[in-house]
């Protein structure tokens, strides 16, 4: 990929808050601490560009593949994009992804030289026990606008919608809506879709609905994926 950067920091890196090693209930701590940072408001400016990260790593193996993509938002094609590999510091636990993976996508962040408007993490925003999902973790890391798009819920009940696309119902977490359950095409199983920082419900739809649809992912998230999995197919640990 032409527009693929790897291990050059052009800007400033963003610096943490907080620290990464810390024990699970450290974790949640520091989540209902953060928590009282989120905002959850109208977007302050007009979308552009969008971005879209993903992680990926062979089964077995603690070796991560942090990677982002940017895309025109009118055309979905690609602006820029960077990736960053390193090892996974954090064990897997339902709830705390973002102390697992944040790590690397902020190193794969700092080197990424086109910043987007706003970003879309694959995982959760606000539908999330603590409100603090990953999306809404990375957003308050950097002051960019975040939207968590999971493929399965983690919080929440709902009404399946209908089986157009773009089709939607609320997710609702003791009786507050944390996000929406959201068809890509027609027929196909919905999304979980979720504000995860500096935007509002109306803006997650708008965002959503602004987007054409090939795939049930939406593309910003695919292209991270995809993009992530063949810089882990031609990158060998020994490599590193």
């Amino acid at each position: 990929m032409g527009l693929l950067r790897g291990r050059e920091i052009r800007q400033p890196a963003v610096d943490t808050p907080h620290m990464w090693d810390v024990s699970p209930s450290q974790a949640i701590a520091i989540q209902t601490d953060l928590r009282k940072k989120i905002k959850i408001q109208a977007l302050t400016r007009k979308v552009h560009s969008i971005g879209g990260a993903d992680s990926s790593f062979n089964l077995g193996s603690n070796v991560a593949y942090a990677v982002f993509v940017v895309l025109d938002l009118k055309t979905l094609t690609p602006v820029d994009s960077s990736y960053y590999v390193g090892s996974l510091k954090f064990p897997y636990i339902p709830g705390l992804l973002s102390f697992r993976e944040i790590p690397l996508l902020m190193e794969a962040w700092n080197r990424l030289w086109t910043k987007p408007d706003l970003v879309m993490l694959d995982g959760q925003g606000i539908a999330h026990p603590r409100h603090l999902g990953i999306a809404s973790h990375f957003g308050i890391l950097t002051g960019v606008p975040t939207l968590g798009c999971a493929k399965s819920k983690l919080v929440g009940s709902y009404e399946e919608p209908a089986s157009q696309a773009k089709s939607y119902t609320n997710l609702v977490h003791k009786g507050e809506k944390v996000g929406f359950v959201y068809r890509t095409k027609d027929n196909v199983s919905p999304i979980f879709v979720s504000p995860g920082h500096m935007m509002n419900f109306s803006d997650v739809i708008k965002i959503m609905g602004s987007m054409r649809s090939l795939y049930r992912v939406p593309e910003p998230t695919r292209q991270a994926h995809l993009l992530a999995n063949e810089i882990r197919k031609n990158l060998s640990d020994s490599k590193l």
